[in-house]
């Protein structure tokens, strides 16, 4: 997915080269939420391929039969071959594919006053260039990792396409960085002390306590086909679990079971835990932003506690802006 900041082109190269300093370490000095094995294996979440049988016990009557498309399920228990769904419903064990292995163990960062140079994240595994405009390669310059926090020096662009400068002669292009991008103050419109902000072009969710920043993360927002809407929006409906299906079977068709900390903000469309994939920073869902488990139960609980005991009252739900730093290129 390559992306461009809505920038004036300028061809050619131009740099800035600040001096790299002693906050060299600051990205990878942040705290974030805990990730608990236990939190992210409370169930086990199993993939179903094509169509399934859902059975009343073991060897027993069929009583449904799942339609085909991304469906997943949670199970709580085998039983000679057979796994409980839901209470009374069955399925051959063979006929699904365990996915825990797959969850997502990335976390967003607690934001401290102020930031003294943006950060972000890598979006893939890659190897820096020595300057703007050199193509990577294998083995040559610093290895990156998926999800390894980036602090961001200066800027650079190279023939249109621009480099992010994340240490001495280390460049990366922007299309493999999810930067933080603070808003510079509180959106028009916004009415609750804790807020939330979302950028569609970053793929980043920054919490935020009135002006101040508090939190941010990777999200998954919707892709072209089913985009988030921009907007102001507010937390009307939250939960610990839910089901959500949507789609026409043969085309866009989704069952997906006990979704985790979930909170509704426009209509049907949630920020919530994401169990079945490990892309964040990428568009995947259709219109719900995705966190990863580990950042959506500290979101959920820092939103309970300032709605209160009352989990349907959209009067005080914090606001969710939703907005764009940028375009992508089509």
């Amino acid at each position: 997915m390559f992306k461009r900041l809505l920038l004036t082109v300028i061809f050619g190269l131009v740099i800035f080269l600040p001096v790299v300093s002693a906050q060299e370490n600051f990205a990878q000095s942040l705290g974030g939420p805990t990730v608990d094995e236990g939190v992210l294996h409370d169930r086990r979440y199993m993939r179903v391929e094509g169509g399934l049988n859902v059975y009343d016990a073991p060897n027993g009557n069929v009583i449904r039969t799942l339609s085909p498309g991304y469906v997943f399920l949670t199970t709580k228990r085998d039983n000679g071959g057979w796994s409980e769904i839901n209470a009374g419903e069955y399925v051959r064990t063979s006929e699904i594919t365990n996915t825990n292995g797959g969850i997502s163990r990335f976390a967003g960062v607690f934001l401290p006053g102020g930031l003294p140079h943006p950060i972000g994240w890598a979006l893939q595994s890659s190897w820096t260039v020595s300057a703007p405009g050199v193509e990577p390669v294998k083995n040559v310059g610093t290895r990156i990792k998926k999800y390894d926090r980036l602090n961001i020096y200066s800027t650079a662009d190279a023939n249109g396409v621009l480099y992010y400068q994340i240490g001495p002669d280390q460049w990366i292009t922007q299309f493999l960085v999810g930067k933080v991008q603070p808003l510079g103050g509180v959106p028009e419109g916004v009415d609750t002390g804790l807020w939330i902000g979302v950028d569609l072009y970053e793929q980043v969710l920054t919490v935020y306590e009135g002006a101040t920043p508090i939190f941010a993360t990777l999200v998954s927002s919707g892709l072209e086909r089913w985009q988030t809407r921009e907007g102001l929006f507010h937390i009307y409906f939250r939960t610990g679990r839910e089901d959500m299906s949507w789609g026409e079977v043969g085309d866009d068709y989704y069952l997906l079971e006990e979704v985790p900390w979930t909170m509704f903000f426009d209509e049907a469309n949630a920020l919530h835990g994401a169990y079945w994939h490990d892309g964040l920073g990428y568009r995947r869902s259709h219109g719900c932003v995705n966190l990863s488990i580990s950042d959506a139960k500290w979101l959920f609980e820092k939103v309970a506690g300032f709605m209160g005991p009352d989990a349907h009252n959209s009067a005080t739900g914090p606001a969710v802006y939703v907005y764009s730093t940028g375009s992508y290129n089509r």
